[in-house]
């Protein structure tokens, strides 16, 4: 099935799993569900903002993001992007797909440094070693301006700045929070910090194509009007109610199919190095909508051929609970090719020579697929042709329209994290919190 212009899907490796009568059954299901996603007829209809956002953003708002990116990179050679969790992730992941994320790249932009994403005192010393005495700028994202992780490294950042800069500190500052409630809302008010809004109805693992993600990529160069655009195709033709021409739907009712049938961790596998983070996003995106009341998937990630030495084991020979999805990208950006070397070279590659890095990872790929299947693991693949900003776009938009589909097939809502919750109230009434 190809599900967006150099973007396919191959359930061909669950057949043996969920014949597709079984499959037929459940279409009428999914068509069901998904139409009442689209009416918001359904659980957690007050965080729909993300199916349409695609569409809704205007040229002139992708314009004064991309304009604002610049003058953040304008500043320095740093860009610190203070978040947790759908603050964060959903950048990150686009950052590091597109070949982004680490040492500055030259001519693309500042250096992009991750805070607030924990509580280590180690990982922020190393973000602020990095930043040394060099200019930074700090993007800060939350909704609420409270939560402990981005709140705690957001005021010692901001001391920095204030002890760098003094009465010049506050444009070294991007808020991006509430439209006009929250702690960080009051604070970008006083202090006089540029703002950008997080809309009400979009929850923060919806939240890439949103001000969230789109601001601090424009920093770091990315074209976020390719990336918008990727998802606004995508959205286009997951609103087809044919299960075979919808990919979104698709990937939902299969998973959904093979849930039933006792497979309930799925494995998310990549044989491209700069995909890891996206498989991280995604486990954020499926963890905390599926997994409510007993229910959903477990979602894991691998990344290929390294894993294969490591957890392949397990996969090909553990239990049988496990269903796996694969992330294939046919042509890396880079043309490496096998040397020739003298004849008889002991290393025994000469059947490989003038072969291209990327034809031995799809053979890899292709191998352990079979494998796979033959060891008792259902696959399906999304095979992408070359990660651009618009493939990027478009795969973020179909696994959310996916798994909203797939948590209301679970019956349960897709859209809140109350699990979450439990861990702060302990960490705060440990910590001493004055409620």
């Amino acid at each position: 099935m190809e599900a967006y212009p150099g973007i396919r899907l191959d359930i061909t490796g669950t057949e043996d799993f969920l014949p597709p009568g079984e499959l037929d059954e459940l279409a009428g299901t999914a068509a069901k569900v998904a139409a009442d996603l689209e009416q918001g007829r359904c659980a957690g209809a007050d965080f729909l903002g993300w199916r349409d956002l695609p569409a809704v953003v205007a040229e002139d708002e992708l314009a004064a993001m991309a304009a604002h990116g610049g003058r953040i990179a304008d500043q320095g050679p740093v860009l610190v992007v203070v978040g947790i969790g759908g603050s964060y992730l959903g950048a990150h992941a686009v950052l590091a797909a597109l070949g982004r994320d680490g040492a500055q790249a030259a001519g693309q932009g500042p250096e992009v440094l991750f805070a607030g994403t924990g509580l280590c005192a180690a990982t922020l010393q190393r973000v602020l070693d990095r930043i040394a005495d060099r200019d930074f700028h700090v993007c800060v994202i939350s909704k609420s301006g409270t939560t402990l992780e981005p709140a705690v490294a957001f005021r010692i950042l901001w001391q920095k700045l204030q002890e760098r800069y003094g009465t010049d500190a506050a444009a070294h500052v991007t808020a991006i929070t509430d439209a006009s409630r929250g702690a960080l809302r009051k604070l970008a008010g006083q202090e006089g910090f540029a703002t950008f809004v997080i809309p009400d109805d979009v929850g923060g693992r919806f939240s890439v194509l949103a001000p969230v993600g789109l601001v601090p990529l424009a920093a770091a160069g990315i074209d976020i009007a390719g990336l918008v655009a990727g998802a606004r195709s995508m959205r286009e033709v997951c609103l087809s109610p044919d299960l075979p021409a919808n990919p979104a739907h698709m990937y939902a009712a299969v998973r959904h199919g093979l849930y039933r049938k006792g497979f309930t961790t799925e494995i998310l596998s990549s044989f491209h190095g700069d995909l890891r983070l996206l498989q991280e996003w995604w486990k954020q995106l499926f963890g905390e909508s599926e997994g409510k009341q007993g229910k959903g998937i477990f979602p894991a990630s691998a990344v290929f051929t390294t894993d294969l030495h490591s957890l392949g084991q397990y996969i090909q020979d553990g239990r049988r609970n496990l269903l796996e999805t694969f992330l294939t990208v046919r042509h890396s950006g880079a043309r490496i090719e096998v040397p020739a070397a003298a004849e008889g070279a002991a290393d025994g590659l000469g059947y490989l020579e003038g072969a291209s890095l990327d034809d031995i990872n799809a053979k890899a790929y292709a191998g352990t697929r079979t494998a796979h299947i033959a060891g008792g693991v259902p696959c399906m693949s999304f095979e992408l042709e070359r990660l651009d900003a618009g493939a990027v776009g478009a795969l973020i938009y179909l696994f959310e329209k996916a798994v909203a589909v797939s948590g209301l097939l679970l019956e349960v809502n897709p859209f809140d994290q109350p699990g979450v919750e439990m861990y702060k109230q302990e960490m705060f009434r440990l910590l001493g919190r004055p409620d």
